[in-house]
């Protein structure tokens, strides 16, 4: 039998590496794809953003509101496995805000929305998702927007899902 030589072993060596790297790296491509991130939702009146992204898309939520105290919110943005879809959802984890909004609107860049919705109180303790009234809110081409003088102040998450305008080969 042959010793292998430290050349081989070196090929081994290199290759074992090669796969650990590509392991490593393919997670972190997954892990690109999707983020949830906690912010503050602030009362007073003022006009607050709050933006994430993934890749060359992102999405905005700008809103006003008064009453209470700050409060934890969240906000997920991801890529389909395709990525031809970008989607955002932008909630408060406890349920019904208990804040008065005066406006809201989330927009997404870089995509063409398909699909909206907003609501007054989501699933939590037993109780079911509130969808606003659709006069209420309105839904653009890159925006869901709160509709002047039919909102009626109330949001507790909001969700949006659109096509990416990528080139196709």
């Amino acid at each position: 039998m042959t010793n292998p030589g430290p050349f081989c072993v070196h090929n081994m060596a290199f290759l074992l590496l090669c796969g650990i790297i590509a392991v490593f790296v393919a997670a972190e491509a997954s892990s690109e794809k999707t983020k949830t991130v906690e912010f503050n939702v602030k009362p007073g009146g003022v006009v607050h953003s709050f933006t994430e992204g993934v890749r060359d898309y992102e999405c905005t939520f700008t809103y006003a509101s008064q009453g209470g105290t700050n409060e934890q919110w969240l906000m997920s943005v991801g890529l389909s496995d395709d990525d031809s879809l970008f989607s955002c959802s932008v909630w408060r984890p406890q349920g019904k805000s208990y804040l008065f909004f005066t406006q809201f609107k989330a927009e997404l860049k870089g995509t063409r929305i398909e699909y909206a919705n907003a609501y007054s109180q989501i699933a939590a303790g037993g109780q079911s998702d509130v969808p606003l009234k659709p006069e209420e809110f309105t839904v653009a081409e890159s925006t869901v927007t709160h509709k002047e003088g039919r909102f009626n102040a109330q949001l507790s998450k909001l969700t949006a899902v659109g096509r990416t305008q990528r080139d196709e080969l």
